[in-house]
């Protein structure tokens, strides 16, 4: 991949990314449901679980193998991930020709695991703290393109598509919440809504357990936390140590505020999504729901759209999360 640039993404890039990705990537629906707390401004929800694989990370991930030369296609394609962009690369990669290669941890989730390897990819599983640092290893060794889960501008173009579209879906929005990982997806969401309407507030949401972004966002300095700590959170797609340095350029630059979430919140908003917008997501998915349940009157008033980032998880470990805790709302 090319050298990270010195400017943010731009919301022609996120246009360019729209175009390169229409052919593959769904156009994901919004649902209105009631409102979680009774009454007050309409709450949509940005149904990214529905995308194809399962997760918003497929956008991301065809941009950047679109944007690949021949011979990199050729060689192949490697990257590092906790389960869905590398879900999400297998898929583009197979769709262009390449052949892949996801570094995982021991820790990801089997079900994401399989998905991967049934689209043809190779799935190598290392320790959560060498997984990052061996994926990076074999793109040197073997002359593969890496391609980051997030830190990268094509990547950061290709989720912001999730921004353009929830405008042309929803009119006056006036809040937008997005979970956080590694911040790729809030990164691309807010250069597209902060160039056509500045005046949505966009709200950056994490599980308490992994809140490296809300220490740093809070002191002004990108903060980095051990995966031993980031780990202990049921979001496994929101593991990352800290979000990149291009995504944290973009943060500092666009975002209006980061809450945290508690693990029962998380959960809470599985049980809320599932009645009463008849939609199974993964813990990591709804963590922009359970930030409404937990933050409503921190969030700001009006139109408030969460994202929900993917869906990836078996019934039985569905069914046995959400039967722990009772629903809020």
């Amino acid at each position: 991949m090319s050298a990270l640039p010195t400017t943010l993404v731009t919301l022609e890039d996120i246009h360019a990314a729209q175009a390169r990705i229409r052919p593959t990537c769904l156009r994901t629906p919004v649902l209105d449901v009631p409102h979680p707390v009774g009454g007050g401004a309409p709450l949509w929800l940005k149904v990214e679980s529905l995308q194809r694989t399962g997760s918003f990370k497929l956008r991301g991930a065809v941009n950047a193998v679109a944007v690949l030369g021949h011979e990199a296609k050729t060689s192949g394609v490697v990257t590092y991930s906790a389960g869905n962009h590398g879900l999400a690369l297998a898929s583009a990669a197979r769709t262009a020709g390449a052949s892949a290669t996801v570094v995982m941890p021991e820790t990801a989730s089997a079900v994401k695991i399989r998905a991967t390897r049934a689209l043809g990819a190779a799935v190598l599983l290392r320790p959560p703290d060498e997984f990052v640092a061996y994926a990076k290893h074999l793109a040197t060794v073997e002359g593969l393109a890496l391609v980051p889960p997030f830190d990268d501008p094509w990547v950061i173009a290709g989720q912001g598509t999730v921004g353009s579209e929830l405008l042309d879906q929803v009119d006056d929005v006036d809040v937008v919440v997005v979970p956080v990982g590694g911040g790729g997806l809030i990164a691309g969401v807010a250069v597209a809504l902060k160039s056509s309407r500045p005046a949505v507030r966009v709200i950056g949401v994490e599980p308490a357990l992994a809140g490296d972004l809300a220490e740093g966002y809070a002191t002004g300095e990108r903060a980095v936390w051990s995966r031993a700590l980031t780990g202990r959170t049921i979001a496994d797609g929101l593991r990352a140590a800290a979000v990149g340095e291009l995504p944290w350029a973009h943060i500092t630059a666009l975002v209006d505020d980061v809450v945290t979430v508690s693990e029962e919140s998380i959960v809470s908003a599985m049980g809320w999504l599932a009645a009463n917008a008849r939609i199974v997501v993964e813990p990591s998915g709804a963590v922009a729901t359970a930030a409404v349940l937990e933050h409503r009157h921190r969030l700001g008033s009006g139109t408030t759209v969460a994202v929900v980032t993917g869906g990836n998880i078996d019934l039985q470990s569905f069914a046995s999360l959400v039967g722990s805790w009772p629903t809020l709302g």
